[in-house]
């Protein structure tokens, strides 16, 4: 009996039903960015100040400009030019007494400003920038701004629980129904952070959009990965995240548009809504529908995309193989993924791959910064390099493979990190070139992990396996952040040395996976098991090819 993609051969492999499926998930996929990476909006920190009533008033009687204001009243920066005295510092001075004169009021307390008593900032802060975000109407600065990595931590972590409990749900009852749940308590749980009245709700909200956001868009790339036939499998997946690109240039001109955080977050999350129609026009995946055993169902199904594409179904195809394993295991484990040597090796190296890919990519935007000081030109250029690693990887992977461009990809990415390290400042734009390839080579690597992941499992763990294994980069995301700005502080060109040796490593490590170009998903784990087996397969073909031509002649 033929398997789902020998039936796909004859009904359509990207054929009307899955060019419009690959639509509907690839806006899914847009609809993530906002979450993924909205932080850089949501939580932007202005130059900022402390408030003193005294010198509002005191400003408008002597009629000073702002800079006069500054330099009058402001703390100036600290050692080696650190802020922190400026915008968490004010003078300890009464701001109201009548001695106090229009040029220079300070001059007659004390002979050198830095002999003035400093205090906290009692009254808050003042913000030089329009609109709002959380750090603004929060005041999550000085003290308070551990609160801010706080926020973003928290979505990681529901990342990292979310995607690993919604993936075993998704493996026992399905794609559809998981993907349904995920898309409703997002947009729920996105709008309600939108009203949040208090930093804890905003958070508690935050934590609960982490735990389903991530969860969805991967099991929107699992089932597009699964309705396409094998031909098409690579492109769809590396366009479904080309989507999410798309939705990062997309977030920084809405963000620029709406600057304040509480309009901008309704604007991104009021969307999702409209997911919850993909009721009625994406259906189950008919992969798993036979993993468990549901083979009416699942014919019903590519009955369905037949009709769809314009196809019929041959006599021959009206039904599919038995899968093997389903009788002794319908239910996925976690123990799964390590029980057997291959797929034990494969999760292992996966998961230090997608662990470094985030921590790159991630580490890489936060060290390098933006060029310039317009945070939405910045944030769109930067998302604009992903655009050739996207195509790169479409014009090489079927020529090269999978494993050599995701290998080379890791490596470039480390020796860039490591190139950046004995470039010196004055010449910024060969610096800035080769952080540009870097940031393309963990890009492309990023892609092709999320990739290759789903091909080196078996059906019925395929979205556990995927999920589990892409929960490294969450933790990574949590990580990241300490990573740079810890070791900056002994030195500004340390992380950019850790970053080089954990890609070179990761590069290497892929070499050891098994290639997956024009190979059939693994339906069963024996499948999975001999993916690294050439020899024995080759042995086998020639075989099989023998026999078929002998039997016509018999």
């Amino acid at each position: 009996m033929p398997t789902v993609d020998d039936i796909l051969e004859h009904v359509g492999e990207f054929n009307f039903f899955q060019k419009q499926m690959f639509f509907l998930l690839a806006l899914l996929s847009a609809a993530f960015a906002p979450i993924y990476v909205g932080i850089v909006f949501l939580g932007f920190t202005p130059d900022h100040r402390c408030l003193n009533p005294g010198v509002a008033e005191l400003g408008r009687r002597c009629g000073w400009s702002l800079a006069e204001e500054l330099n009058y009243t402001v703390p100036g920066t600290g050692p080696a030019g650190e802020a922190f005295p400026r915008q968490c510092r004010r003078y300890e001075v009464d701001w109201n007494q009548s001695a106090l004169g229009c040029r220079d009021p300070l001059a007659g307390l004390a002979a050198n400003r830095s002999h003035l008593p400093l205090g906290p900032c009692a009254h808050g802060w003042v913000y030089d920038a329009p609109g709002s975000s959380i750090v603004t109407e929060f005041n999550l600065v000085c003290a308070n701004s551990w609160m801010l990595d706080l926020f973003q931590s928290a979505v990681n972590a529901g990342f990292f629980i979310g995607s690993v409990s919604i993936g075993y749900i998704a493996d026992r009852f399905g794609r559809k129904l998981c993907l349904l749940i995920t898309i409703l308590i997002n947009a729920a749980s996105g709008v309600l952070m939108a009203f949040s009245p208090t930093y804890t709700w905003m958070l508690t909200f935050r934590l609960i959009q982490g735990l389903v956001s991530k969860a969805g868009w991967l099991i929107g790339y699992i089932l597009i990965t699964e309705f396409v036939g094998l031909s098409y499998r690579r492109t769809v997946g590396i366009f479904y995240q080309v989507a999410f690109t798309i939705g990062l240039l997309v977030l920084a001109g809405v963000a620029y548009v709406i600057p304040h955080w509480r309009w901008l977050q309704l604007t991104v999350t009021v969307p999702n809504f409209c997911f919850l129609l993909y009721y009625w026009c994406v259906p189950e995946s008919p992969r798993w529908l036979n993993s468990q055993n549901k083979k009416a169902k699942a014919m019903k199904v590519i009955k369905h995309i037949a009709k769809k594409n314009g196809k019929s179904l041959p006599a021959s195809v009206q039904s599919l193989r038995p899968n093997e394993e389903v009788r002794e295991k319908l239910n996925p484990s976690f123990l799964d993924l390590v029980r057997t040597p291959q797929i034990r090796k494969h999760t292992l190296i996966l998961m230090y791959n997608w662990f470094t890919s985030s921590v790159l990519y991630q580490g890489l935007i936060m060290h390098m910064g933006l060029a310039g000081n317009n945070i939405y030109l910045d944030f769109f250029y930067s998302a604009l390099v992903e655009f050739p690693a996207a195509f790169i990887i479409i014009l090489t992977i079927d020529r090269i493979g999978r494993r050599y461009p995701w290998a080379a990809a890791n490596m470039v990415a480390g020796a860039a990190c490591l190139a950046s390290v004995f470039i010196p400042d004055d010449l910024q734009w060969l610096r800035v070139t080769v952080s540009c390839l870097g940031r393309m080579g963990i890009t492309m690597a990023y892609e092709m992990v999320c990739l290759v992941n789903a091909e080196l499992y078996p059906t019925f763990i395929r979205n556990l396996g995927v999920l589990v294994c892409s929960s490294m980069c969450d933790i990574g995301g949590v990580f990241t952040p300490f990573l740079v700005y810890r070791l900056t502080d002994l030195w500004h060109e340390l992380p950019l040395v850790v970053f080089a040796a954990v890609g070179l490593i990761a590069g290497g490590l892929v070499l050891l996976l098994p290639e997956t170009t024009g190979k059939a998903l693994p339906e069963t784990v024996e499948e999975a098991e001999n993916m690294q087996r050439p020899r024995k397969n080759k042995e086998k073909m020639i075989y099989f090819q023998v026999k078929k031509v002998d039997i016509p002649l018999s």
